[in-house]
């Protein structure tokens, strides 16, 4: 039983911080986090976060997939995905290739999609005229 040399996946491992608990520093989750209480920090390298109804997170987070229906105030980069339950409260830019929101969720930030090559960009119409330079504008 202990002294087994089985080996797991990370992705098997859940890592919880209860409702009652207080974190406070730079967690490496290599599996996946629950977090019910507050988490004032990073979180890095983690599969998936989960934000709970009561839970808090002070800090960015890097992650493959996040969801929240807590209080997150940090910008978020997840390769994955990104939801926002009703209850959901999110203060930070986000970056992922998928983002949810719920009604009645809040977010203020900036959001990116996509990996940055894929931004389009606006062209003018033919018909739309150049924009005037001013006569004293140095070239």
């Amino acid at each position: 039983m202990f002294g087994s040399k089985a080996r797991t996946d990370a992705r098997e491992g859940m890592t919880l911080i209860a409702e009652e608990a207080y974190f406070h520093g730079t967690l490496s989750a290599k599996g996946s986090l629950r977090v019910e209480g507050t988490f004032e920090g990073d979180i890095t390298d983690a599969v998936d976060v989960v934000v709970g109804a009561h839970g808090r997170v002070l800090g960015d987070i890097a992650a493959e997939s996040l969801t929240v229906a807590g209080e997150v105030s940090g910008n978020v980069v997840a390769s994955v995905s990104v939801e926002l339950f009703s209850s959901a409260r999110l203060t930070g830019d986000v970056r992922t290739p998928k983002l949810k929101i719920d009604e009645g969720a809040f977010f203020d930030g900036a959001c990116a999609m996509g990996d940055g090559a894929e931004r389009p960009r606006r062209r003018r119409a033919k018909t739309e005229p150049e924009p005037e330079r001013p006569a004293d504008a140095v070239s």
